[in-house]
């Protein structure tokens, strides 16, 4: 049986830890707070208190974790993965993370004979816990086709593209994408509304059209109600379109659209909403329509 060590175990973490296990996994999960760990070993898995505890032996580790200094720390801390890992172990980091800081890990991996590969998803909770994550891969290809069995426990959609920083470049992309959807979907529900028009009826067949996403199937229904429990936090979404905005800066690129969509839900966190999930921009746009007030 393969061990793998899983390291995070937040929204995104635990049911992915908990499919890895489903599929037959030996998993030992760590988290910072334990509650989380006890939840993973409830479902078939086993609790460790360290990091260093969960991945001495493992033959695969895996990190999700908020953001770039997080996976420094876990990867190259005393008490952390390479010190503790196996030699030849994978290691398989899952957040959203700075491309850049994505192949010096690699980098520092392979100095450790480790073998790293970043692979961040994209599904939000309920494809965690569907298990069909959309997963970009970037490292070795050799190294991508060891990952497989243990991405196909978590995801549907897996693709290696390219070396290591590569999933993490095509994960900021895909976070553009999805920002700037939200927003225009959020503009479309408050411009529907204020025209009097059935909103469900017009999502319906706008999502039969041209104008169909991923964000109208998901999201559409969630935001006609109000309900903004978080899958994925403003705050997340935030940090993430800081590393398109930097990357896109240093590649030369501009992103005009992408540049306003940050800058509204840089205000959200700014003002106290970060906890909500991403599918919030609809509270600014109504608040700038002159249609929403705050609580």
């Amino acid at each position: 049986m393969t061990t793998v060590g899983f390291i995070g175990l937040g929204i995104m973490g635990l049911p992915m830890a908990v499919n890895l296990s489903t599929a037959g996994f030996d998993v030992v999960g760590y988290n910072r707070s334990k509650g989380r760990a006890d939840q993973l070993a409830e479902r078939g898995g086993r609790a460790a208190g360290t990091v260093a505890e969960a991945v001495r032996g493992a033959d695969v580790v895996v990190t999700m974790l908020p953001d770039s200094p997080d996976v420094q720390a876990v990867l190259l801390g005393e008490d952390g993965v390479f010190a503790h890992g196996r030699n030849g172990a994978l290691v398989i980091d899952a957040s959203t993370i700075r491309p850049d800081v994505s192949a010096a890990l690699a980098r520092a991996g392979a100095e450790h004979e480790f073998r790293v590969l970043d692979a961040p998803v994209s599904g939000g909770e309920q494809g965690a816990v569907d298990g069909t994550l959309s997963i970009m891969v970037g490292g070795a290809a050799e190294d991508f086709e060891a990952a497989r069995p243990v991405l196909d426990a978590v995801g549907k959609t897996i693709v290696h593209v390219g070396p290591a920083g590569s999933g993490q470049t095509v994960k900021a992309a895909n976070q553009l994408i999805v920002a700037g959807t939200i927003e225009l979907v959020a503009e479309a529900i408050v411009f529907l509304e204020a025209h009097g028009v059935d909103t469900d009826a017009a999502l319906r067949v706008l999502a039969g059209g041209l104008a169909g996403n991923a964000i109208l199937d998901r999201k559409a229904a969630s935001m006609l109600a109000r309900n903004f429990a978080p899958g994925f936090r403003l705050e997340l979404h935030h940090k993430d379109l800081g590393i398109v905005q930097a990357a896109a800066r240093e590649a030369g690129v501009v992103i005009p659209l992408g540049a306003v969509v940050s800058q509204l839900v840089a205000a959200l966190v700014a003002r106290g909403d970060g906890g909500l999930d991403h599918s919030g921009l609809l509270k600014l746009v109504e608040e700038l329509s002159g249609r929403g007030r705050r609580p």
